[in-house]
């Protein structure tokens, strides 16, 4: 085998493991939103024990990443595909993050009832992660323009998160014994659109990738 046969096949293994990943990271994220609708404690218990699983494979690869930039000494695309492992790898390590962050929102209300329905939260979700789903795929493909199209979806979760945010700060006056509910509500809308602003910031590193110029997309 070549030396260059070598080097793709490495680079294949660093993408297969952020597949990996990014497939850990979305169960969790369904979990957690699953947890706090049904009032799950030992659910969003297991979404916060599962993140080092996450954090792991976030290691794994920036270690592997590493390696291939010390031994290797790739050069111009070869250093960006590396680069880009590296960058993609922490954003979907940052969701885990928010996955968590949802999931202990969900242990704070506990089974206090529902103030409001969580439809609207459900739909800012299937957005997000619908977002993710195109910015994973178009990182291993390489596609712009579905990059830019996941970039684009993120203006319909910012709407939802403004909507959601006044909606749920309106109902504090009259309902000031579920002021704790509120707040927490609120944490996970912003914790969604932090979901939403990863998968645009791997969006904007596949333009980088494929052209080698960055752009912001989520302006």
């Amino acid at each position: 085998m070549s030396t260059r046969s070598k080097f793709d096949n490495k680079l294949v293994h660093l993408k297969e493991k952020l597949l990996e990943m990014e497939g850990l990271a979305e169960q969790a994220i369904k979990n957690s939103l699953s947890a706090l609708v049904n009032q799950d404690s030992e659910k969003a218990n297991l979404v916060i024990h599962s993140d080092s699983q996450i954090n792991a494979l976030e290691h794994e690869i920036h270690d592997k990443a590493l390696l291939l930039i010390t031994r290797e000494s790739p050069v111009a695309r070869d250093l960006r595909s590396i680069n880009v492992a590296l960058k993609v790898s922490s954003e979907i390590e940052r969701m885990g993050d928010m996955a968590v962050n949802i999931a202990k929102a969900a242990i704070h209300i506990g089974n206090e009832m529902h103030i409001k329905e969580i439809v609207e939260l459900q739909k800012m979700m299937d957005t997000a992660l619908e977002m993710l789903s195109m910015s994973i795929k178009a990182y291993i493909s390489e596609d712009i323009l579905l990059a830019q199209k996941c970039a684009e979806k993120d203006d319909e979760v910012d709407k939802m998160f403004g909507y959601l945010v006044h909606e749920l700060i309106g109902l504090v006056p009259e309902n000031p014994n579920a002021t704790n509910q509120i707040i927490q509500l609120s944490f996970v809308c912003r914790f969604i659109e932090r979901i939403a602003d990863h998968s645009t910031n791997i969006s904007e590193n596949v333009i980088y990738l494929v052209t080698g110029k960055r752009y912001e997309l989520n302006t």
